[in-house]
């Protein structure tokens, strides 16, 4: 067997895969989908998906962290026009999965897919605030439930505007978070002692 058809079966797989993972989401809810009931929906050999996932949860990391990582490789992080190409670009690739994701944060979606996102977004974010803080790791955490309660909306609402202006939207809410945000004044070092220390 030649590489690109070695290629081209895998692809494949992965995307019957995909989706019967996203048809039993919608129908059971995350929670309650099995690998063998992803495999029996994709008419695919449950040796076949242990040779491509560990189990239905890297199913799902894997798609994701592909776009993470095209996202973080798509421009230079300086540059606020390129932080807004690399939001657009997330933002079109929920466009493109959006039945998986509406899938994973909708009703029966799954908690730890939610907690996944957001913790990745505020790790993408985080590294663009000081770490003198007032409250670090607020702002990141903050940022990151805006975006993904954007995405949500925007899924559970059909997608009404296109992926950019989603993207601009959102932007400007955090925006707003980030400029109330510079106001505070900068963290003070305590100088309260230990209880029993004079």
């Amino acid at each position: 067997m030649s590489q690109q058809t070695g290629d081209l079966r895998v692809r494949r797989t992965r995307k019957l895969l995909r989706e019967a993972l996203i048809g039993l989401i919608e129908e059971r809810g995350f929670d309650r989908v099995t690998v063998g009931a992803i495999t029996e929906r994709a008419m695919i050999s449950r040796a076949a998906f242990y040779r491509n996932y560990r189990d239905k949860y890297q199913l799902v990391e894997q798609i994701f962290d592909e776009a993470m990582a095209e996202v973080r490789g798509h421009v230079a992080d300086g540059d606020p026009d390129s932080r807004r190409a690399r939001w657009v670009a997330f933002l079109e690739h929920v466009d493109e999965y959006h039945r998986l994701y509406a899938a994973l944060l909708g009703a029966r979606g799954s908690a730890w897919f939610a907690s996944r996102m957001r913790s990745a977004l505020a790790e993408m974010t985080a590294p663009h605030f000081a770490p003198d803080a007032p409250v670090p790791g607020l702002l990141p955490s903050v940022l990151s439930a805006v975006f993904v309660e954007s995405i949500v909306w925007w899924l559970d609402h059909d997608r009404p505007v296109p992926a950019a202006e989603i993207a601009d939207r959102s932007a400007d809410l955090a925006g707003a978070v980030i400029a109330e945000a510079s106001s505070w004044p900068p963290r003070r070092r305590s100088s309260r002692r230990p209880a029993g220390k004079k």
